[in-house]
């Protein structure tokens, strides 16, 4: 499961998910991208899922990259406990997504099973997803 190593504090304030992702929103590395429609939250566990779901798919052929990454705490208080005595303990970790953000990458498969295995992935998600091809550098129309 995905989670940072060490992080400055152990708990953070929920924030907010305004505005279109500023960073991350081009398919750099690979041929196809899955990119979030909607802002969420997206868990380690889910993002594992949609990982396993690509690899599982694509027979572990061509490669995949992993775009975002949970860095964020999301903390919850034990059922059935009186208000105050301060913020509940880190359960998991989770990414924030926004629209425009490019989640995964894909390489070295045919476009129809590229589809396939982003659709199987965005099934895993919490977001509403697109499936992108990369921008050609070079080419004059």
């Amino acid at each position: 499961m995905l989670m940072p190593k060490r992080v400055k504090y152990r708990r953070v304030h929920r924030g907010r998910m305004k505005g279109k992702a500023a960073r991350g929103n081009t398919v750099s590395y690979g041929e196809y991208g899955l990119v979030a429609a909607e802002p969420g939250w997206v868990t380690a566990q889910q993002i594992e899922a949609a990982r396993i779901a690509m690899t599982r798919y694509t027979k572990r052929g061509g490669q995949v990259w992993i775009k975002i990454f949970p860095d964020k705490p999301v903390t919850k208080k034990p059922a059935e406990t009186r208000m105050g005595s301060g913020k509940g303990s880190p359960e998991y970790w989770a990414s924030v997504v926004k629209p425009g953000r490019v989640m995964f990458e894909i390489a070295g498969v045919a476009e129809e099973t590229a589809r396939e295995a982003m659709r199987l992935a965005s099934h895993k998600l919490p977001v509403k997803c697109k499936f992108v091809l990369a921008e050609k550098e070079g080419v004059e129309p």
